[in-house]
C-alpha cells in the first residue's frame, strides 16, 4: 500500500443518533477515509449479561459507511462495564503498594485473571460474529493501549498464581530456580515454587532475577491476551487487519511479541504531552519546542513500531490540538499538526487518524481537543487535516525501504536496567534515545531490529547499545558483519538468568573476544569523564577496559580505553553526551560511505523511497540549501517556514 490516508477517532454512543449521518458527511468531505469506533463502548453493548445491544451499533456503521468511510472497530476490553466488575471483583488489578486498583475509569482489569478473559472473548467473539462479514468494517483494534496507566504488571492473586505456575513451566524445579536467582545469596532459597511472591513485598530490593522473571512473566501474559482476540477476530471475520494502538515511552511489554499477532502495528502520537511528560530534554529545549514537540521522540516511535509488525503501521490517535492529561497542555503552534501528518506518512505510516472527531463536552476527557470544537464548529486541526488530505489526493508515495543504519532494540534489557539501574539516572530508552536523535541530526534514516531475531548483515552501520544479555544468533552474526557494529556500553554484562559472565562482559565474538569490562561506574549529573582531543565526554556511566585491541578513542582524565577495535566491530565503553555522541557516530557514518549533514536543532530529514522529506519543527525560516538539502522540489521551497514540510525528489 503506497497511497497513503486519514482516519479519526468516533464515538457515535456520545451523540445524538441524527447527527452521526451530519458527522459521516463532513468526515469524508474533509479527506478522512478510515474511522475507529466501539473501543470503549462495552457497557452500552451489552448493558446487562448476556443481553446485547448491537442494532445501533449496526446503524452507526451502516451510516458511516453509505458515506464512504471504512471503519476500525475496535474490542471494548479496555472498559469492562459496572456489573462485570461486581459479578467478578477479582478481575480487578492490584498496584504495587498492594492496593486494588477500582473501577471509575477505564482499564480496570489484570491480563493474568482467567475469568476475565473468558469474558473477552466472549464479548469479541459475539461482536465477530455480527459485524465479521459486514463490507464497512475493515479493520480490528484489539483492547485499547495496553498497559496505559500503569497496567502491565498486577500484584493480585492471579498474577501471583500465574506466575508459580510460568516459573514452574520454565524451572522444573526449586532447585533450578534457586541456581538461576541465586537465592543463596541472603538466604532466599525456596523449597517449592508455592513458596514464591511477587517482587513487591520484599522490605529492600528484591533478586533482579526475580524481578525480570516477573516482568517476562507479565508480558507474555499481555501477548497471549492480545493473540485470544486476534486469533478469535481472524476466525470469524478473515481479510481484515487486526492492528493494536500501542503508547509512547512505553516498555513494560515487549511490543515486538504482541506485534507478531498483528498486521498492523499502531501508535498514539500526541507530541506535545510527551515533550512535557516524557521527553529527557532540558528546560530549555522543552521551553523552545513547546508548541512543536521534541522532534526526535515522534521519530524513534515511527521507527520502532514499524519494526513490530513487519513495516505494516499506522499512527490510530494523532495530536489534533491541546490535551488534557500533561502536566501542561499547549496548543500546537499553527502547521504542526499538517506537519506530525506528513512526518508519520514519511515513516511509512498507511494511515495517520486524529483523535478525536469532536471535542467531548463532558467527563475525563472533556479538555481533550478534537477537529471539530463541542458545538460542531471547525477547530483549527480540522484545516490542517483537510490540508495534508488535499495535498495526498492521487499521489502514490513510495514506502520506506530498508534504511543504511540500524539500532538493536531490546524490551527485556529496559525490564533489567530498572530492576538494577546502578544509577538513578541509567536508563535504557534515554541511551536508545540520545544515539537515536545522533543519528537524526546527521540527516540519516534508522530501522530497529528486535534483538531475538535481528539480522544486522544487511545494515551498513548497527548500533547495540545497552543490551542486557547476548542472544546467541545476534552476537555470532555481528562477527560477520560487512558493515561496522557500535556495541555498548553495558551490552552483554549479564546472562539471561541476571548473573555476571564468568569471563567478564562483554563477550564479543573476534576480533574483540579477549576484550573485558573489569568495573563500573555511575557518575552523577555534575560528573562528566571527558575524550582526549575536547570531543566530548561520557555521562551517567563509564567502563574500565581490559584490551590488548587499538583504542580508538581514549579519556583524557586517565588516558585509558574508551572505545576499542577494529574492522566490522567496535565496542564503546560509556554513554557518550551529546557533542561525543554526533562527533563519534559522523565518524562511523563517513567510514562506511554515508552521507551525513549537521541539522539545527529543528530540521529533521527522513528518506524513503527515492524521495527526501524535510520537517522545521523550529521557530524561524530555514533556507534548505544552506543545509545541504537542494533539488528538485514536490512540496514546499527552499525557504521553510515554521511548521513547514517539504519533499524533495532523490537521496541526495
Amino acid at each position: 500500500m503506497s497511497v497513503r490516508a486519514l482516519g479519526v477517532c468516533y464515538y457515535p454512543e456520545h451523540w445524538p443518533e441524527e447527527l452521526w449521518a451530519e458527522d459521516a458527511r463532513r468526515m469524508a468531505e474533509t479527506g478522512i477515509s478510515f474511522v475507529r469506533i466501539g473501543e470503549f463502548a462495552w457497557s452500552r453493548l451489552e448493558p446487562k449479561r448476556g443481553a446485547y445491544e448491537f442494532d445501533w451499533l449496526e446503524r452507526a456503521i451502516d451510516v458511516l459507511h453509505g458515506a464512504g468511510l471504512k471503519v476500525v472497530l475496535g474490542t471494548p476490553t479496555a472498559t469492562p462495564p459496572k456489573w462485570l466488575v461486581d459479578a467478578m471483583p477479582d478481575m480487578l488489578p492490584v498496584g504495587e503498594d498492594g492496593r486494588v486498583r477500582g473501577f471509575g475509569s477505564r482499564r480496570h482489569y489484570d491480563f493474568s485473571q482467567e475469568g476475565y478473559r473468558a469474558e473477552c472473548a466472549r464479548i469479541t467473539e459475539a461482536l465477530a460474529r455480527r459485524f465479521g462479514a459486514h463490507p464497512g468494517v475493515v479493520a480490528w483494534q484489539t483492547d485499547n493501549e495496553y498497559a496505559c496507566h500503569l497496567t502491565a504488571l498486577s500484584y493480585s492473586e492471579a498474577a501471583l498464581s500465574g506466575f508459580r505456575d510460568w516459573l514452574g513451566r520454565k524451572y522444573q524445579s526449586p532447585d533450578a530456580l534457586n541456581r538461576a536467582w541465586g537465592t543463596v545469596f541472603w538466604s532466599m532459597e525456596y523449597q517449592s515454587f508455592e513458596e514464591i511472591e511477587l517482587p513487591n513485598v520484599a522490605l529492600t530490593e528484591p533478586a533482579p532475577a526475580h524481578v525480570l522473571d516477573f516482568r517476562r512473566y507479565s508480558s507474555e501474559a499481555i501477548v497471549t491476551f492480545n493473540r485470544l482476540q486476534a486469533d478469535i477476530i481472524r476466525r470469524f471475520s478473515p481479510g481484515r487487519d487486526v492492528i493494536h494502538n500501542f503508547m509512547g515511552r512505553t516498555l513494560s511489554f515487549d511490543h515486538f511479541d504482541v506485534g507478531a499477532d498483528l498486521d498492523v502495528s499502531s501508535w498514539d502520537s500526541y507530541p506535545l504531552g510527551f515533550l512535557d511528560q516524557w521527553s529527557p530534554r532540558s528546560p530549555e529545549f522543552k521551553a523552545e519546542f513547546a508548541r512543536a514537540g521534541d522532534p526526535d521522540l515522534q521519530a524513534l516511535h515511527h521507527d520502532l513500531y514499524r519494526a513490530t509488525s513487519n513495516g505494516r503501521w499506522w499512527i490510530m490517535e494523532q495530536q489534533p490540538g491541546p490535551v488534557n492529561w500533561a502536566p501542561h497542555n499547549p496548543a500546537p503552534r499553527d502547521g504542526m499538526v499538517r506537519l506530525w501528518t506528513w512526518e508519520a506518512f514519511a515513516h511509512g505510516a498507511e494511515v495517520v487518524s486524529y483523535f478525536r472527531w469532536r471535542q467531548a463536552p463532558f467527563a475525563q476527557e472533556q479538555m481533550h481537543a478534537g477537529l471539530l470544537r463541542p458545538d460542531s464548529e471547525p477547530a483549527p486541526g480540522l484545516l490542517e487535516a483537510a490540508a495534508v488530505a488535499g495535498e495526498i489526493a492521487g499521489q502514490d508515495l513510495p514506502m520506506p525501504g530498508r534504511a543504511d543504519v540500524a539500532i538493536v532494540f531490546d524490551y527485556p534489557s529496559a525490564w533489567a536496567w530498572t530492576a538494577q539501574p546502578q544509577g538513578r539516572e541509567f536508563d535504557y530508552f534515554r541511551l536508545v534515545y540520545d544515539l537515536y536523535k545522533a543519528l537524526r541530526r546527521l540527516g540519516l534514516s534508522v530501522d530497529f531490529l528486535d534483538a531475538k531475531s535481528a539480522d544486522p548483515s544487511p545494515y551498513r552501520l548497527v548500533l547495540v547499545p545497552g543490551l542486557f544479555a547476548w542472544p546467541e544468533a545476534l552476537r555470532e552474526a555481528l562477527g560477520r558483519l560487512d558493515g561496522l557494529a557500535l556495541v555498548g556500553p553495558r551490552s552483554g554484562s549479564r546472562t539471561a538468568d541476571f548473573a555476571i559472565p564468568a569471563a567478564l562482559p562483554p563477550e564479543l565474538p573476534a576480533p574483540l573476544d579477549a576484550l573485558k569490562v573489569t568495573r563500573v561506574e555511575t557518575l552523577p549529573p555534575n560528573l562528566t569523564v571527558p575524550m582526549e582531543g575536547g570531543t566530548g565526554a561520557f555521562q551517567v556511566w563509564r567502563e574500565m577496559l581490559e584490551t590488548g585491541d587499538a583504542s580508538v578513542r581514549r579519556r583524557a582524565d586517565d588516558g585509558e580505553p574508551a572505545l576499542v577495535g577494529t574492522g566490522p566491530l567496535l565496542y564503546l565503553g560509556g554513554w557518550p553526551d551529546e557533542t561525543l555522541a554526533f562527533d563519534l557516530l559522523k565518524g562511523l557514518a563517513e567510514e562506511v560511505g554515508l552521507p551525513v549533514l549537521d541539522l539545527p536543532p529543528g530540521l529533521r530529514l527522513r528518506r524513503a523511497g527515492g524521495l527526501r522529506y524535510v520537517f522545521n519543527y523550529g521557530s524561524r525560516t530555514l533556507r534548505l540549501s544552506e543545509h545541504g538539502l537542494a533539488g528538485r522540489f514536490r512540496l514546499g521551497a527552499d525557504e521553510l517556514p515554521p511548521s513547514g514540510v517539504a519533499i524533495l525528489d532523490g537521496e541526495a
